[in-house]
Order: C-alpha cells, then structure tokens, then sequence
C-alpha cells in the first residue's frame, strides 16, 4: 500500500538533508551555484528523485550544468551514506539527480503571457468608438 503523505515527508527530508550535505560536506566546487530546489520519492521509497538549478558564476555568464552533473555523479554515493545516516529508514532510496528545468519553461511562459497581453492591448484600442455592426436589438420581434 502506498502511503502518499510518508513519501512527501521522506521527500522534503530528503531534499534538506541533501542541501545541507552540497553546502557544509561535500567538498566539490562545482556545488558552489547549484541549489535544490525539489525532492519526489516513489511510493514504495526506494527511489528519489532530486531537482537541481543551476547558476552562473556572474549575471552574464552561462551556468555550467554538465559540470554540476558530474559532481552529482561523483558524490552520488556520499550523499546516499549521509541520506541514510540521518533519515534512519530500513531502505535508504536510491537518489537520482535531475536538472530542474521549471525556471527556464516559466521564463517561456511569461514571455508567451506578455505577447498575449500586448495583443489584448491592441485589440482594445482598435475597438475605442467603434460600434457593433447590425441593430442594437438582433432578435425579431413579431407583433
């Protein structure tokens, strides 16, 4: 049976247990501008599932995900060890890092919003004093 509001707990655990590992533990440069940003565990909480941003050294500059992707790959085991250590479960997950690609898909979306806005706008001052076509009442009327 799976229990819906355990894996939410393991999972916010999880994801605090793993920030604090990348930021106090794990010595890897390439943690320096990652943040985590979700967890999501199986309901059978054998599998996790983290969430990770990444940004650049600078405004301007690009951020290096493949190299964020590699520390993951290289401290995978040393964070389960410390995952393990302080959830105290039978069954430590396995963790599974993933880029988080929500800030990009919402930074699309607002642009989309704001070409939908601009074209609102438009259509609002094409259609100052303008009346509709046809009479004021469509429907006939016998009498």
């Amino acid at each position: 049976m799976v229990d819906h509001a355990r894996a939410a707990r393991m999972a916010k655990r999880i994801l605090t247990i793993v920030a604090d590992a990348i930021e106090r533990e794990v010595k890897d440069r390439r943690f320096e501008y990652v943040t985590i940003t979700d967890c999501r565990v199986t309901g059978d909480l054998h599998d996790a599932t983290v969430f990770y941003t990444v940004r650049g050294e600078t405004i301007d500059a690009d951020p290096d995900e493949d190299a964020a992707a590699e520390a993951f790959k290289r401290a995978r085991g040393q964070l389960r060890k410390i995952v393990g250590d302080q959830l105290s479960v039978r069954f430590t997950p396995t963790l599974t890092f993933t880029l988080d690609t929500v800030p990009e898909t919402s930074a699309e979306m607002e642009e989309i919003l704001a070409r939908a806005r601009a074209r609102d706008e438009e259509t609002a001052r094409q259609r100052q004093g303008k009346k509709p076509a046809g009479d004021a009442d469509p429907y006939k009327k016998t009498d």
